[in-house]
């Protein structure tokens, strides 16, 4: 059909010639840049293989490739050289620009739903600890709130939080132990996004951040047999020297002993049966989630078979320690008589979880270190090895001598003139 209007015309054949007029045409949305690099970092299994990429909606990704190959040969299967971590970036990219990569897409959910759905998971599902609860609770409310909470997940890149440790750690408020804390409160509620939205990636994995460096000193305070004998001759009453007595010689924490009943404290065998932890009013499982057993010294015995013969709440299902009316004592308010007790006697103030150093550092003297580690209820060996450094080391120190050689009779005679 041919135009017959002027304007038809102009749109048929174009502008005339001398009027041409230059359209600018509006710019259609299109994808951004995909690109991506790859870096190798030093970890505690080896150096590892990262790639780190942006997608076309312009988030960043950052994930653990696989450990590196610097070797010569052939690479050990799951291992990367330069090349093929190369090669492995490409094909990311490759499906990134056709919109294949698994992970592109969005959940639609914020941090503060992933906290919220979190919270929710520990528990009602999991049923952890209340206070353990409330503490993750004062991690997200008090601090990853304010930080991430309006921002969608798969905007929280490795960086972002390796950006938020950074600065707590320079504010020095916060210890390591805490900063470590909020960063496992992290990893756990991304870790049940990936379940609950299908997030591609963790972002607070400790593969992507690396945590603060711990330092356990391993120093603490201790008493002294003759102090600790002192102190029982200052307490407020019978049962509370008892229940000093009881901390130093077993271990026992001040929750396990305020759960402790008469069933638990068997003569016969010479032990305490560690069944029940009672803190924040409520009575559970000890920590660790295991019973144990530990032998009774004889003033354990002494002491408990004392208490035993009271007039009042001796059956087996009544409590070793109570208050008047037979419940539990209030923890605070030992603690409060304990310190008395200390200034009475003029000993040092310690803290009453030193009673329970008193056992491992004088227990780790003539025992194994795991049979020390199954009576302290440790969970991990690295706990009880604070203790390490009170083990009497005469026989290290005479194979030490045997494995250099030792110093002959003459020449051990000579420096000791010299000396």
């Amino acid at each position: 059909m041919v135009p017959t209007t002027e304007t038809g015309r102009r749109r048929a054949n174009g502008p005339p010639p001398g009027n041409r007029r230059v359209v600018l045409m509006r710019p259609q949305p299109n994808p951004g840049r995909v690109t991506g690099h790859i870096s190798i970092k030093r970890r505690k299994s080896g150096d590892q293989f990262y790639v780190k990429y942006r997608l076309p909606n312009g988030r960043q990704v950052q994930r653990r490739l696989g450990p590196a190959w610097t070797g010569p040969g052939r690479p050990p299967a799951g291992h990367y050289t330069r090349r093929t971590a190369r090669e492995a970036l490409q094909a990311i990219l490759a499906d990134a620009r056709r919109g294949t990569l698994a992970g592109m897409e969005t959940t639609g959910a914020t941090f503060a739903d992933a906290g919220a759905e979190y919270l929710r998971y520990v528990e009602q599902v999991k049923k952890i600890d209340p206070a353990t609860v409330k503490d993750y609770r004062g991690v997200i409310d008090g601090y990853l709130l304010p930080e991430f909470g309006p921002r969608p997940l798969e905007a929280i890149t490795p960086d972002s939080i390796d950006a938020y440790k950074e600065r707590l750690i320079a504010e020095g408020r916060l210890s390591a132990r805490v900063i470590v804390r909020h960063l496992t409160v992290l990893h756990g509620v991304f870790k049940r996004a990936k379940r609950v939205w299908g997030l591609a990636e963790n972002p607070a994995s400790a593969d992507l951040v690396e945590r603060p460096k711990v330092v356990y000193t391993g120093e603490f305070q201790t008493l002294s047999r003759d102090e600790l004998e002192l102190l029982a001759g200052a307490a407020a009453d019978p049962q509370d020297a008892a229940i000093y007595l009881t901390a130093a010689f077993t271990g026992l924490r001040q929750g396990e002993l305020l759960a402790l009943r008469w069933r638990d404290v068997d003569f016969v065998a010479g032990l305490v049966h560690v069944r029940r932890n009672y803190t924040d009013r409520r009575e559970k499982m000890p920590k660790g989630k295991r019973v144990r057993s530990v032998p009774m010294t004889p003033d354990v015995i002494d002491a408990l078979g004392r208490l035993k013969g009271r007039e009042h709440f001796v059956g087996d299902d009544d409590l070793v320690f109570v208050n008047t009316v037979g419940s539990y004592l209030d923890a605070w308010a030992l603690r409060r008589r304990f310190y008395r007790a200390l200034e009475a006697a003029e000993l040092p103030r310690v803290r009453f979880h030193d009673l329970r150093h008193h056992f491992g550092s004088g227990a780790i003297t003539c025992l194994d270190p795991h049979a020390v580690q199954s009576y302290m209820g440790h969970q991990h060996y690295s706990t009880t090895q604070r203790y390490l450094h009170h083990k009497p080391r005469r026989e290290d120190a005479a194979a030490l001598h045997e494995a250099f050689g030792g110093a002959s009779e003459p020449v051990a005679s000579a420096l000791a003139s010299e000396g």
